[in-house]
């Protein structure tokens, strides 16, 4: 057993229950809002108390929020509403990008204008060990991200600074990846020369593939797969999400994967009612509703739910 830090207070793994790896919030330009946006914070906050409510009467226990750098974490905003559900969130530290690193970090750095230390290194290692910004809630895991661009020069450095700083603390990762340019395998290769296990990584979004061969290449070096992307049937239809999970399983990879929907309570990058239209079904309901029902009927039983919700994320998290 180990301890995972929430944003409410530090609980046993035990107490993790049934696990979603990846949902977010909220998902927000944060300057944007400030500038262009329409943002009611109260009604927002409300919205998100209702939904984690309802994901909780769904019988799910505990979120991963992988709301970093790059995608608008605000941990004050998030105490609030932890405060007023008894869902557990779990937040993250790491930064996203595609490219560039932001521009606090263009001249500071090794070999850089300012030449010092990976400083993204120690803001990881603090956040997971002190609290992020000083309200005391710890960070659980790190985030990175490898997507279509590839490994840039900006990708590569923040995800060798969020190896480092698991390597360093211990603590877990989850990797957004893009699967059709098999980009969890670059991302295994770069933390696994930093010293991360990839044991307890998460290649998220492996979901988004059916390629079996690229699936169970990740799972055969350690890493979770995470079929995390539920309702974006835009990206990969339901039912092919569905099938690769029970392949999966039949061919004995159970113990790899974990599942979520990288839903958010709010986004911004969307048109509400395009979402919607686009992605009826992208939210926290879906998984509990329509997901676990189709896996049951092809034929995996209550033992191998229990093992993908809640036996592999506590897995995630135990060293």
């Amino acid at each position: 057993m180990s301890t995972v830090p929430t944003v409410t207070g530090t609980i046993d793994s035990s107490e993790l229950g049934r696990v979603l790896v990846h949902e977010h919030v909220f998902v927000l330009g944060e300057e944007y809002q400030q500038n262009y946006g329409d943002w009611d914070e109260q009604a927002r906050v409300d919205d998100a108390v209702k939904k984690l409510d309802e994901l909780k009467s769904l019988g799910i226990d505990t979120i991963l929020d992988p709301t970093v750098l790059g995608l608008g974490r605000y941990i004050p905003r998030i105490q609030q509403i932890a405060a007023r559900t008894e869902l557990e969130i779990v937040v993250a530290t790491g930064i996203y990008t595609y490219n560039d690193v932001p521009f606090q970090f263009h001249y500071s750095g090794p070999g850089l204008m300012m030449d010092i230390p990976e400083p993204m290194v120690e803001l990881f290692v603090k956040d997971l060990t002190e609290g992020i910004a000083g309200t005391g809630v710890r960070a659980g895991f790190l985030k990175c991200a490898i997507e279509e661009p590839g490994l840039t020069p900006g990708v590569e450095r923040v995800m060798r600074a969020v190896g480092q700083a698991s390597a360093r603390t211990g603590a877990p990762i989850t990797v957004h990846t893009n699967p059709h340019t098999r980009s969890g395998l670059v991302a295994q290769r770069v933390l696994r020369e930093e010293g991360a296990d990839l044991t307890r990584v998460v290649i998220g979004h492996s979901g988004d593939s059916t390629d079996l061969d690229y699936l169970t290449e990740l799972a055969d070096a350690g890493s979770y797969l995470g079929m995390d992307r539920f309702g974006v049937d835009i990206l990969l239809p339901f039912e092919d999400r569905v099938n690769t999970i029970v392949e999966l399983v039949r061919r004995g990879y159970r113990d790899k994967i974990v599942i979520a929907h990288d839903a958010a309570c709010f986004i911004d990058w969307f048109d509400p009612a395009a979402k919607a239209q686009i992605a009826p079904r992208w939210n926290y309901r879906h998984i509990s509703e329509d997901v676990l029902p189709a896996l049951l009927a092809k034929g995996l039983t209550e033992d191998d739910i229990d093992t993908i919700l809640v036996r592999n994320p506590r897995r995630y998290f135990e060293r």
